[in-house]
């Protein structure tokens, strides 16, 4: 795998889950991991990481 590849695949994948923790915050879903309700606030950040991920990895791989 070239690594103009492996940066396209990375970006996809990290849009994925910006897009699953965006629409966490739009439609307010419950997540409770190991008995712990995990609030929306965390999804927030998490968003915005994954987004700045996903931006670096199609930037990256574009050239």
């Amino acid at each position: 795998m070239s690594v103009k590849t492996f940066l396209r695949v990375s970006g996809v994948i990290f849009l994925l889950v910006a897009v699953v923790h965006l629409l966490r915050l739009v439609f307010k879903w419950e997540v409770i991991l190991a008995g712990w309700p995990a609030p929306v606030w965390l999804s927030a950040v998490a968003f915005l990481i994954a987004a700045a991920l996903a931006y670096e990895g199609f930037r990256l791989g574009k050239n």
